[in-house]
C-alpha cells in the first residue's frame, strides 16, 4: 500500500522548509534534498505510530484519504467560499 501527498518546499533562513499539507506534517534542512529526506522520515514515523496506535485508519479516514486500488489519496476539499478580503492592520 502507498500513500500519495505533496510536498512544499520553501527557504526560511538558512533551512529550507518542507511540508505536506495533506498530512500538516513539516520538516527542514539545510538543502532541499535534505529538507525532503527529512519529511519523508517524519511522514513514515507519523504512520508507524499511528499504526502502532491502532488509529491509522481513522487518521487517514478524517484527513480526507480514500483508497484507489494499491495507493491512498487526499480527496480534493469541497471549496465553499473563496474571496479576498482586507482589514486594518493595528
Amino acid at each position: 500500500m502507498f500513500i500519495k501527498f505533496t510536498t512544499q518546499i520553501w527557504r526560511e533562513s538558512s533551512l529550507y522548509v518542507s511540508y505536506t499539507p495533506e498530512l500538516d506534517i513539516s520538516s527542514c534542512g539545510k538543502t532541499i534534498s535534505k529538507a525532503k529526506k527529512n519529511l519523508l522520515e517524519a511522514v513514515e514515523g507519523f504512520l508507524e505510530v499511528a499504526e502502532e496506535k491502532g488509529n491509522l485508519q481513522d487518521i487517514l479516514e478524517e484527513a480526507g484519504f480514500v483508497k484507489h486500488e494499491d495507493e491512498l489519496e487526499k480527496k480534493p476539499a469541497e471549496i465553499l467560499v473563496m474571496e479576498k478580503v482586507h482589514i486594518a492592520v493595528p
